[in-house]
């Protein structure tokens, strides 16, 4: 891969509106996006707006899945990105046209950080980076 990742945005028109606008629907399918593009799954958070609307993300090991919902439009606007040769962001795609039935798309695909641009870093420098678990406790 000549980058670190891919980012696809993509727009879903005339999606069913009674998916767009339920929230655990819309969680459940993008869980199950992130499963099918072979991604692993760290969290998820979803918020239904009032009267209508569903936003929410799937934190993925190798980055995010978001959507918004605009269930009076029939639309969705979705972002997949992915790190990684092995999580396939279009399979992700894929189910999401299918489980909203969105009758229209239009996707755009950026590399995210290109590996010609990225500044190498020495064994040297990395070994210095001391790892500190008190930065990683759980606070309540």
């Amino acid at each position: 891969m000549d980058n670190l990742g891919r980012h696809i945005l993509a727009e879903f028109y005339n999606c069913d509106e009674n998916i767009l606008n339920d929230h655990k629907l819309i969680e459940e399918y993008m869980v199950e996006a992130a499963n099918e593009a072979n991604a692993t799954v760290v969290t998820s958070n979803f918020h239904m707006f009032n009267p209508w609307g569903v936003s929410g993300v799937v934190v993925i090991q190798e980055s995010h899945l978001t959507i918004h919902t605009w269930p009076e439009y029939g639309y969705a606007a979705i972002d997949l990105f992915t790190c990684g040769d092995e999580v396939n962001p279009w399979l992700a795609f894929d189910y999401l046209k299918t489980k909203l039935k969105a009758e229209i798309t239009e996707t755009s695909e950026y590399p995210r950080g290109i590996n010609s641009r990225i500044k190498k870093y020495s064994h040297k420098k990395i070994d210095r980076i001391q790892f500190k678990p008190e930065l990683f406790a759980q606070t309540r």
